[in-house]
């Protein structure tokens, strides 16, 4: 009896022991795959303990400049950290234009004289400690602070690459046209899951402030014109593109010839399009809680959806007998706020504009399409974005680990747009 009482006691605390075990190793390798990004929350406290101070300030003057920059410099973070991952590659720039920021989902981003202001500012502080994916996490967030959003922790401690390729741009950045499915599917290659998506569709970019009546892509010939280097938009109201300091830098010209005004660039093929064509072409999938569209991203919800001159389904009538008045079949210069009355701030209306069938693009319908994501977009509407502000920020924080790169690996730029 005493045998089989001492096997039993030393067989519970075999299987204790493993469960102990099994636990413990489960709990560090959740730490190790935080940790081993090597990024942390004050990460520069001891290397340069002024560095957040100084982005903060410089994001602040800026804004209060021009308050519109705020969005575009958002958008720029989530630019960044989908292709190749947080580490700056959106700010390289080749003498060949075959870099990022050429790409065409990202010609309409803007603010890249502000990243090289607050770096040059961080390095006058402290010479190559400060990298440039870090400025860019930073700046992000201050810029969201800055227009009455929320604030979160931001996880520091990137280093920068190396390489930059137009084609990963456009091969990674998720487009407004994208159903539900490949919007999940490009998510979660990221690390991201679904109530990621639908929390940073609302502001994640802080627009996808899409582009655009009168384009100079790289590579886009158009009536027999080559046009090269960068876009030149006439865009009305706050949806303004690159600044004259980043066209002036990259060459762009500043008069659209007249027969130029309707072409756009299809980010896949390098072939001009027609406005009304579905498919994978201007803008990128981002926050659409502020900023303009404009009328070629929507004419083929308005006009011919599944190609007998019809107008989308998902869509309300109302909303798009208002969108037709505004929007005419060929009309590419108009611009229209993506979010009525709210399109200068940070706030929970996208998800109630969503709700009621008014999203601007077919992405922002596809939410509704999935029951998670659906769920998420209702309770926000019904509790007036009671953990809209909380989520967005546990979101930045997991997008901002993506693909990153730390310890030795890559450089800490000492100009943003070039490699050391």
């Amino acid at each position: 009896m005493t045998n089989a009482y001492n096997d039993m006691a030393a067989l519970q605390m075999n299987i204790s022991c493993l469960i102990f075990l099994q636990v413990l190793l489960l709990l560090l390798s959740l730490f190790a795959q935080t940790n081993a990004q090597g990024l942390k929350v004050g990460f520069y406290d001891n290397t340069c303990p002024k560095a957040e101070g100084i982005v903060k300030k410089s994001v602040l003057d800026a804004i209060k400049k021009d308050r519109t920059i705020g969005a575009p410099l958002l958008r720029m973070f989530f630019h960044d950290c989908f292709v190749r991952g947080c580490e700056g590659s959106v700010l390289l720039e080749l003498k060949n234009k075959k870099d990022e920021k050429n790409a065409p989902p990202n010609l309409s981003l803007r603010g890249f004289e502000i990243i090289d202001n607050v770096k040059e500012a961080v390095e006058k502080e402290c010479p190559g400690v400060v990298s440039c994916s870090d400025v860019l996490a930073l700046v992000a967030r201050d810029a969201v602070v800055a227009l009455n959003g929320p604030s979160w922790g931001v996880e520091t401690g990137r280093r920068d690459g190396r390489v930059t390729n137009i084609n990963e741009a456009r091969a990674n950045l998720p487009s407004p046209f994208d159903n539900i499915t490949s919007l999940i599917t490009q998510f979660r290659s990221k690390g991201l899951d679904k109530k990621d998506l639908v929390v940073l569709s609302g502001p994640d970019s802080y627009v996808a402030r899409v582009w655009v009546t009168k384009l100079y892509a790289a590579e886009a010939t158009c009536g027999g014109n080559e046009e090269r280097g960068g876009a030149e938009a006439g865009l009305i109201g706050v949806n303004g593109l690159r600044s004259k300091a980043d066209r002036r830098r990259d060459g762009v010209k500043r008069k659209a010839q007249p027969h130029c005004t309707s072409c756009f660039l299809n980010w896949s093929s390098d072939q001009m399009w027609n406005p009304t064509d579905t498919g994978r072409h201007l803008g990128s999938r981002g926050g659409h809680t502020v900023g303009n569209g404009h009328c070629p991203l929507i004419t083929n919800r308005l006009y011919n959806f599944t190609g007998k001159g019809d107008s989308d389904p998902n869509l309300d009538t109302e909303y798009a007998a208002n969108l037709r008045g505004r929007c005419k079949p060929t009309d590419t210069t108009t611009a229209l706020e993506m979010d009525p009355g709210s399109f200068k701030t940070f706030d929970e209306s996208y998800f109630k504009l969503v709700s009621q069938r008014r999203g601007f693009f077919q992405s922002d319908a596809a939410l509704l399409d999935n029951q998670e994501t659906k769920s998420y977009v209702l309770k926000q509407t019904k509790s007036y974005g009671s953990t809209f502000f909380k989520d967005f920020g546990v979101s930045m924080v997991k997008m901002g680990r993506i693909g990153v790169l730390t310890g030795r690996a890559g450089e800490v730029r000492k100009k943003c747009r070039m490699v050391n």
